[in-house]
């Protein structure tokens, strides 16, 4: 019997057995039958099936395909849910100008999470388990109060130089007036680049597997095929299909908590969305592969605030009938503004390849003290005032992300350029030196 219950194909049959009931709830259409709380606990099993499968399947590949490349489908489809939410708003924009606000809030929470819960809540995760005696060779310990660091493969420069490259450019969004045919070019032209790049390396010397990878890799290359297809399709179903409900099933029962509904779609719903990344991530950690789940929330992050911006002005045209700019008012630019400033913060963190406590326990600190005095104006603060200080946090927390950011990158302008150089050898294909190993 243990012998049983210990096969590979056991673990997949569980993930499998939480998805059944949201499988079953949306094709009878019985989900609208639901509470909101069995909504969100029915869609939020399904969730957590799909994210255990996506990552066997994610792993499973790295067999046949770049490392680099295998993460990046993994990161595009766990975060497919936040595309289908942020295109829903954009879509509706168009007969709804007041819509065009709620998709601009939706996708810079999102990535605001992604960076100041998903960045930082890994790093202290890996590093805590190493601390329990987890052999984790990505973490370092080092002398020093909270030195302790996660350190990632020089490989992953390429992402970093190309998210430093769309974080710089998102600066400039805000001053056209709206998301447009120019940003969507660039936007997602550095992601297809990106995508052309990794795609032309060489399978990597994968890490040795155990469990349900290790059983599928031990496959034919045909049967390794059907199952990583069949895993990906799966879970992308599933993620597809009960993310949204998910999503709005917590909207519901925030706003019986008096919750605002803005709050909600801005913080609640991108949360819920960004879920299936965060355990997929965490269940890598689990598995002493931090630098795995690093280069996938790294990638995550560079498709969202390439490809998901850079799309949002198609999906608004092709529901407006025409071409037509994609527009908000001025305190979504400055949710832009602190976005793109954010995002420059923790790439300045990064260009070392390391994060340690310090500098993930402000990344956390940072994020969570701005959403919570921004709630804390929006429920004491009455209507326009509440809107200006919003504004005027967004601006001061923009210019402390600049001030700290700026100061770490001038303090490792030598990291910087090394980043640079080792951004070359992976574009030409050279081999990247061994972590920690100077270029």
């Amino acid at each position: 019997m243990s012998s049983r219950l210990s096969h590979p194909l056991t673990a997949v049959a569980v993930a499998v057995v939480l998805s059944l009931p949201w499988v079953f709830t949306w094709a009878t259409g019985t989900v609208s039958g639901l509470s909101h709380l069995g909504t969100v606990a029915v869609s939020g099993l399904a969730v957590l099936g799909a994210s255990f499968l996506l990552a066997w399947g994610a792993e499973t590949a790295e067999k046949d395909v770049p490392r680099a490349f295998a993460l990046a489908v993994l990161a595009v489809l766990a975060v497919a849910p936040e595309y289908a939410v942020d295109a829903l708003y954009a879509w509706q924009a168009a007969s709804d100008p007041s819509k065009a606000n709620l998709a601009v809030a939706n996708m810079t929470g999102a990535n605001r999470i992604l960076i100041g819960l998903g960045w930082s809540g890994i790093a202290l995760f890996s590093i805590y388990k190493a601390t329990q005696g987890r052999d984790d060779s990505s973490v370092v310990n080092r002398d020093g109060y909270l030195r302790d660091a996660v350190r990632l493969d020089p490989s992953i420069s390429t992402e970093i130089l190309f998210l430093f490259a769309a974080t710089l450019y998102a600066f400039f969004v805000p001053f056209n007036g709206g998301i447009d045919w120019v940003d969507m070019v660039v936007l997602v032209g550095l992601y297809f680049t990106y995508i052309g790049i990794i795609v032309r390396g060489d399978v990597d010397e994968h890490d040795e597997q155990v469990g349900v990878p290790a059983y599928f890799q031990a496959k034919s290359r045909a049967v390794r095929t059907a199952v990583v297809l069949t895993l990906f399709a799966y879970s992308a179903f599933l993620i597809i299909t009960a993310v949204e409900p998910f999503a709005h099933g917590l909207e519901a029962l925030g706003l019986q908590f008096g919750i605002p509904e803005f709050f909600m779609i801005q913080w609640i719903a991108p949360l819920a969305s960004e879920s299936p990344e965060l355990i997929v991530t965490a269940y890598l950690v689990n598995k002493a592969r931090s630098t795995a789940a690093f280069n996938a929330l790294i990638s995550s992050k560079l498709n969202q605030w390439t490809l998901l911006i850079g799309t949002l002005v198609l999906v608004y045209s092709v529901a407006l009938g025409r071409y037509g700019a994609l527009p908000f008012d001025f305190k979504q630019s400055a949710e832009i503004w602190l976005t793109a400033a954010q995002s420059f913060f923790a790439l300045a963190v990064l260009v070392n390849f390391r994060i340690d406590v310090r500098e993930a326990v402000t990344l956390l600190v940072l994020f969570v003290s701005q959403v919570v005095f921004e709630f804390a104006i929006i429920q004491t603060v009455p209507e326009p005032t509440a809107t200006q200080y919003s504004i005027d946090l967004l601006l001061g927390y923009t210019a402390l992300y600049l001030l700290i950011g700026s100061g770490l990158l001038v303090s490792r302008r030598t990291d910087l350029r090394r980043l640079a150089r080792l951004t070359v050898r992976n574009v030409r294909g050279e081999p990247t030196p061994e972590p920690g190993r100077a270029d």
